[in-house]
């Protein structure tokens, strides 16, 4: 091999050790084994940044705005609402969670199908008496699947067609994927029904103890016409919040405090919460609640453009030891004092009439400027945003949906291109203020989308130094067979994806598949496939795949458990996928 060959191997030996013994961020890697590239020569500047250009990356770069619009609009937790239901058993209640959960993968970006899922349910686990660790594991795996049935599934499918398209001017079917990700969803979501309930172990959320949390009490209004009114507490999902507990009913003169499950909501009525400052924002969650307090509708500011923030109050604010209506705290601030913490406890009584003291605690619905506006005042000691506090533009979910479903429509019909129908989403996404500008922009993961670029150029530095041909050839020398060769490439990758990042994975491993397939003289496409499976398929690791990372927490979840059920799950499917593809995808 010539040097240039040496330096493409040895720069992704180095990428892939150090991303797997340091904690440096991935994007920072990447880009640095990008730079070295270049100045060794192997790549042009032109050839290594190739990869920002993809229409792949910039798929998915629309596909976040996509995604975006579909969680402000509450869109998603809309469905899950509707299709959890009350089943009467664990496998029934994993059926639901596992049903709706593939689909929408299937169409959106897993990653934000699961963060939705994941306080729905676990406000539901607690509400049937079931254990989170039992639903979310399964949750992120049939999502994993999930997006392994069209196009826009996964950023890794995408990140395939792109490289397809690029060296080959190929590209994916938005459904040619579902002859392969669809027998993966109905086989591996049946070996989760079945074996989840034994091996996946019986665990809280790794949560703090509610009673060391700061104490807030919350009030909100049951709107006369709104989807609670005449429905029971039970029924309404006001029993078990993850945050916080209903404690009392104001009904007309009367204040309930024994509150029994089957008591129905009157529209009018109020009813007050006790808890942790995310109660509020659980609360702003559900449709029919409004905030209890006449000012926030003073504030001017819509109610999907408003946020809950905490604040705590320095000696040198102005309004100490007057009450808070005497501070006129609305009108200096812009923002609705919703309750207020004195050394870790509630303040009860009217807000109004509470005199303020240094030290408290204010939480505060407001402007999402707010943070940014008052961090470094005097006012202040401590300003924080509560993440995710947002209500849900519920009025325009159902055309966040419409929208994507033009969007797969027109894709699927081969009316326009991939890219072309993402932008014409995220573009309506935007006209029709299902999300803001600046909304769109926090939402669109940069770091992510520059480790998916600049992996371009390590894929790009190893076919054109020859690197990918001599591993290929090395390769063939021992295997002869395609389907064998086939199997190598795939557990290759999956055994890359669940070290590195999963597009990361396909990205180095699609110049050696081709190559592979060019030294056996079959066709390419049977490699391919298997990349874009293999490179989804993490389910080894938490650190595998990002939704496996993201249910660690909430499900109490060791190292191990990922094991336990990710090993014969992962081994399943493989199985499957060398089996089938080449049966659809013929050599």
């Amino acid at each position: 091999m010539e040097i240039d060959a040496w330096l493409s191997i040895a720069t992704v030996g180095a990428v892939l050790g150090t991303l797997v013994l340091t904690r440096i961020a991935p994007d920072a890697i990447v880009v640095a084994a990008m730079a070295f590239l270049i100045f060794a020569g192997v790549l042009t500047p032109t050839e290594a940044l190739a990869g920002f250009a993809n229409t792949g990356v910039m798929t998915i770069a629309a596909l976040y705005v996509v995604a975006a619009a579909l969680k402000e609009t509450g869109a998603i937790k809309w469905i899950a609402g509707r299709l959890l239901g009350q089943p009467a058993t664990l496998r029934r209640a994993q059926w639901r969670v596992m049903l709706p959960a593939s689909i929408l993968s299937a169409f959106m970006n897993n990653t934000a199908v699961v963060a939705m899922f994941i306080p729905a349910i676990q406000d539901w686990s607690k509400r049937l008496g079931l254990a989170p660790s039992k639903l979310l594991l399964p949750l992120s795996y049939i999502s994993i699947l999930g997006g392994t049935c069209t196009l826009i599934g996964t950023s890794t499918n995408l990140v395939v067609d792109g490289l397809l398209r690029d060296r080959l001017g190929v590209s994916l079917g938005m459904f040619e994927l579902t002859w392969i990700g669809l027998p993966l969803v109905v086989v591996g979501g049946g070996f989760i029904l079945l074996l989840a309930k034994w091996i996946l172990p019986r665990r809280d959320a790794i949560d703090a103890r509610m009673e060391e949390a700061r104490e807030y009490r919350v009030e909100v209004i049951v709107e006369a016409s709104g989807p609670l009114a005449g429905r029971r507490i039970d029924d309404a999902g006001l029993r078990n919040l993850q945050f916080g507990h209903l404690t009392a009913i104001e009904r007309e003169h009367d204040v309930l405090e024994a509150i029994p499950a089957d008591t129905r909501l009157v529209g009018g009525e109020t009813l007050i919460f006790i808890g942790a400052p995310e109660c509020a924002r659980e609360l702003r969650e559900i449709r029919g609640l409004a905030p209890a307090s006449g000012n926030v509708g003073k504030l001017g500011v819509a109610p999907h453009h408003r946020c809950l923030v905490e604040a705590v109050i320095s000696p040198d604010f102005t309004g100490i030891g007057t009450s808070v209506r005497e501070s006129r705290f609305r009108s200096r601030f812009q923002a609705n004092i919703l309750s207020i913490s004195r050394r870790g406890r509630r303040l009860d009584g009217k807000v109004g009439d509470i005199e303020l003291q240094m030290g408290d605690t204010l939480l505060l619905e407001t402007d999402r400027d707010f943070v940014d506006q008052y961090r470094y005042r005097k006012d202040f000691l401590l300003v924080s945003q509560l993440n995710d506090s947002t209500p849900p533009n519920f009025e325009k979910a159902p055309l966040s949906l419409g929208i994507l479903a033009v969007m797969v429509v027109l894709s699927a019909s081969n009316a326009v291109s991939i890219l072309e129908a993402a932008f014409l989403a995220a573009g309506l996404m935007l006209m029709t203020r299902c999300l803001s500008m600046s909304t769109a922009r926090r939402y669109i993961d940069l770091s992510v989308l520059v480790v998916i670029a600049a992996s371009f150029s390590l894929g790009a530095a190893m076919t054109q130094s020859g690197a990918a041909q001599t591993l290929a050839e090395q390769v063939v020398m021992h295997i002869d067979s395609p389907w064998v060769a086939l199997a190598f490439v795939y557990v290759m990758t999956v055994l890359f994806t669940e070290m590195i990042t999963n597009n990361a994975a396909a990205v180095l491993m699609f110049p050696i598949a081709l190559a592979v397939a060019d030294q056996l003289g079959v066709n390419y496409m049977p490699f391919v496939i298997a990349i874009a499976v293999a490179a989804s398929a993490s389910f080894m690791t938490a650190l595998g795949y990002q939704t496996n990372l993201m249910v660690m927490g909430p499900g109490g979840y060791r190292m191990h458990d990922y094991l336990k059920l990710g090993a014969p799950l992962s081994l399943i499917v493989g199985v499957i996928a060398v089996s089938l593809i080449p049966q659809i995808w013929p050599f």
